[in-house]
């Protein structure tokens, strides 16, 4: 008898475990998130970000606006878009699956704040995410 109630409370912890671990959760960040759009229209310049936790990362953990000066966010998104484009042409190194496309960013173009804010906050994000360093 006293074996047939471990077993019963045995059984009764894996079906909750399991229960429990298969069953989605729904809340408010299992909806689909948009994509993150950077551009610039007067230089018909436009980037689209689609990697799931960047419009967090902008909300929460980036910071905000106003906080880099332009020529800072410039000059650390050349270093970037160096490394990046590096990795995206070397597809035997780097998973080509995290570097998809090139980034056409002109050293003398004048892009605005918001297109260089959001592309510096996207490199920040993705060494985060993918636990890596752009060098």
């Amino acid at each position: 008898m006293k074996t047939l109630k471990q077993l019963l409370l045995l059984f009764s912890i894996v079906l909750l475990v399991w229960s429990c671990g298969s069953s989605p959760i729904k809340n408010n960040n299992s909806q689909k998130e948009e994509p993150v759009v950077i551009a610039n229209d007067s230089l018909q310049y436009e980037i689209i970000i689609i990697d799931i936790g960047f419009n967090l990362y902008l909300n929460t953990i980036a910071k905000p606006v106003g906080f880099y000066s332009q020529n800072y966010l410039e000059n650390k998104n050349r270093f970037y878009v160096n490394a990046w484009n590096y990795r995206v042409r070397n597809p035997q190194a780097y998973n080509p699956n995290i570097y998809e496309n090139v980034i056409d960013y002109d050293l003398n173009t004048d892009y605005g704040y918001d297109v260089n804010y959001k592309l510096f906050n996207y490199f920040e994000f993705a060494q985060r995410k993918y636990k890596m360093r752009l060098r």
